[in-house]
């Protein structure tokens, strides 16, 4: 039983003392508004999925430019776009997340600085957690995935060259006990729902002296958060089905 079971066990019990004791004393209105308030609490609380090292954790951006640039590329305006992803590390309280960001390369991050970089729905990280169907393998994956720490981000998305991106790190770190990848790498798009390459990767690869590599095999975080080797085992936020 984690803290966080404890302090859901530990509202219940006051919330229902509570609630006893204003029927007692039929304090009928004060009952009433408490219930109100008690309910509308409870409603706000983001789920919290209990995690295992190995999981990934798909993360909707909070706005920056490359990640508006990856939602227009990669996402669509009827589902939530998934802009990042990160390995989760669990080690009892103190979890971490394995990832590859522009800010410091490939690093250890706290899963609660994790959490604060993602958008906001209802208050709370847009943050999804999903695990491999089949997890045979998964040691021999995360021990790939943390010989990569200290690499640079890969701002050119391209294989092989000594840098990681967000979704290449688990591209190239996860497979299965044959060395046969879990993640296919497929044809890369950069260009918006009307066909248009955005600013930031027009700018980015002028910056870069390189050409925009459409069409080259690469992953990104919204085609494997849906991928048919994973289901998701929960939501840091109150999902709703729309």
């Amino acid at each position: 039983e984690n803290a966080i079971d404890r302090l859901s066990a530990r509202f219940q019990n006051d919330m229902e003392s509570i609630i006893f004791v204003l029927q007692r004393e039929k304090c009928m209105k004060h009952l009433l508004i408490y219930i109100g308030m008690a309910c509308a609490a409870a409603s706000c609380t983001p789920a919290r999925p209990k995690l295992q090292s190995g999981d990934l954790l798909f993360e909707a951006g909070a706005g920056s430019a490359m990640s508006e640039a990856i939602r227009s590329a990669t996402g669509s305006a009827r589902e939530l776009s998934y802009t990042h992803v990160g390995i989760a590390v669990v080690n009892g309280g103190a979890d971490s997340v394995l990832e590859a960001t522009s800010e410091g390369g490939v690093r250890m991050t706290t899963l609660e600085e994790f959490l604060e970089g993602a958008a906001r729905i209802d208050g709370a990280p847009a943050v999804t957690a999903a695990r491999l169907r089949d997890t045979s393998g998964l040691a021999a994956s995360l021990n790939r995935a943390r010989q990569h720490l200290g690499e640079p981000y890969d701002y050119s998305y391209r294989p092989d060259n000594g840098k990681m991106y967000c979704s290449e790190l688990v591209w190239e770190s996860y497979r299965r006990p044959s060395g046969e990848r879990i993640f296919p790498a497929r044809p890369m798009n950069f260009r918006d729902e009307q066909g248009e390459l955005p600013r930031y990767w027009r700018e980015l690869y002028e910056r870069l002296g390189e050409e925009v590599p459409e069409g080259v095999p690469g992953t990104n975080p919204n085609e494997m958060a849906r991928d048919s080797a994973l289901r998701i085992t929960g939501h840091f936020f109150r999902f709703r089905d729309r």
